[in-house]
């Protein structure tokens, strides 16, 4: 047992080692806009419960690593069963693809599931969705258009793993390669689709195209609504770490957690050093576009563009913005598998771990923890946004057989309700 602890130790004394870059925000100190409602998110999150495979997934409370780290508390909202896809990313494909299919046959806002699916049944007419991804966004949308009745089809760049692609097609969704980043993906799917009369669901907003973005953004911020309804009334987050691929899910998820709280807290947007666009538009002034390969590890964070929605958020109020090493996602996601630190192991892809990452990488800095007001009375959420998407790639990374519960066992057997 000592050997364990000093073990587990050891893996937390390595965060101080990994490099870490940070800029803040304009805003003052506790401003906090917001642009939904507590009964717009619950109004979302009824619409999507009646998904069939939806459960609200599991809250955990890290109690070893929060004592060991002096903290009060640390939560971690575990994303890795949403839907037995793994992701978070089907809250907003869900709702997304559910509201232009709606738009499309003429049908109202808050429509649900089978209302939707009907009405694509008795329908004269053929839709087609189609999106970019690096991987969990195409499989959402394919896993959204299958339920929903309608087709679909996936731009991934030339970096998106075999395995990647191969959970798309288990949906029947057609996938097309190209050339480039992801970035460049995206402008791919947009051609094709206006030259085919596809129906775009892309959780990345440009100059033009805002709509299905915001849609997708409220698919999120009703995450926002389920974590908040699963946390202790009395105890209220002071510090909230969320990782950011063009900054949907963080924008979206800051701001509907504010919109419960009395106070706002500490809000901490995450990026790998590689891709880190909303860090370089914070330090900025303005939304700025990282260009390259955008190589990283954690791929479903691969993102040179911000989304223009998101950025317009994220820059209100005070947002602080990290940018992390591979090394130290890598290296979360060993932790996580360690019940001497965790309580319990806990299955994370690269992307997935990225939040709790940017704190293990915080907590191990006095100069960090100090300008972060980092301390025993802290109470920090963080999302584990991923479970293993790529089971040959974790099991390299934690060292360990291909998890049990990865994200590619049969979706029949990942719809049970949990353990």
């Amino acid at each position: 047992m000592a050997a364990r602890s000093q073990d587990a130790l050891g893996r937390l004394a390595e965060f101080s080692q990994y490099r870490l870059e940070h800029c803040a925000s304009g805003g003052a100190v506790g401003e906090s806009p917001r642009s939904e409602s507590p009964e717009d998110t619950a109004a979302v999150l009824e619409v999507l419960s009646q998904w069939p495979g939806y459960y609200p997934t599991p809250l955990l409370t890290l109690a070893p690593l929060a004592i060991r780290l002096g903290l009060r508390r640390v939560y971690y909202k575990d994303e890795s069963r949403r839907f037995g896809l793994g992701s978070f990313k089907a809250m907003g494909a869900a709702y997304a693809t559910g509201r232009e299919i709606a738009r499309v046959l003429g049908l109202p806002q808050l429509v649900g599931f089978e209302e939707i699916r009907a009405a694509v049944r008795e329908a004269k007419r053929q839709v087609v969705v189609a999106c970019a991804t690096d991987g969990n966004h195409g499989r959402a949308v394919a896993w959204a258009a299958s339920r929903l009745g309608v087709q679909c089809v996936v731009f991934v760049h030339q970096a998106v793993s075999a395995a990647r692609v191969r959970a798309i097609t288990e949906f029947g969704a057609t996938v097309q390669r190209t050339p480039g980043n992801y970035d460049d993906s995206i402008r791919a799917a947009a051609a094709h689709a206006a030259a085919h009369g596809w129906r775009i669901v892309s959780d990345t907003a440009y100059d033009g195209y805002e709509q299905v973005p915001t849609d997708i953004m409220r698919g999120y911020a009703a995450l926002a609504e389920e974590t908040h309804r699963q946390l202790p009334p009395d105890l209220q987050p002071t510090h909230i770490f969320v990782q950011a691929g063009v900054g949907g899910l963080a924008a979206a998820f800051f701001d509907g957690m504010c919109a419960h709280l009395s106070a706002a807290p500490v809000m901490v947007c995450v990026e790998p050093l590689a891709t880190a666009s909303l860090l370089a538009s914070a330090r900025a002034g303005r939304r700025t576009i990282v260009g390259g390969a955008l190589d990283t590890i954690m791929a479903g964070l691969a993102c040179g563009e911000p989304s223009t929605l998101a950025w317009s958020r994220l820059r209100r109020g005070r947002r602080e913005f990290l940018a992390i090493a591979d090394e130290a996602s890598a290296a979360t996601m060993r932790v996580l598998a360690d019940p001497a630190l965790c309580g319990r192991p806990v299955v994370a892809g690269e992307s997935g771990a990225a939040g709790l990452a940017a704190l293990l990488c915080v907590a191990a800095r006095d100069d960090m923890r100090g300008l972060l007001r980092l301390d025993a009375h802290s109470v920090v959420l963080t999302v584990g946004t991923e479970g293993a998407m790529d089971p040959d790639s974790y099991a390299a990374r934690v060292g360990t057989d291909s998890p049990r519960d990865c994200a590619y066992l049969s979706i029949e057997s990942k719809q049970k309700h949990p353990s």
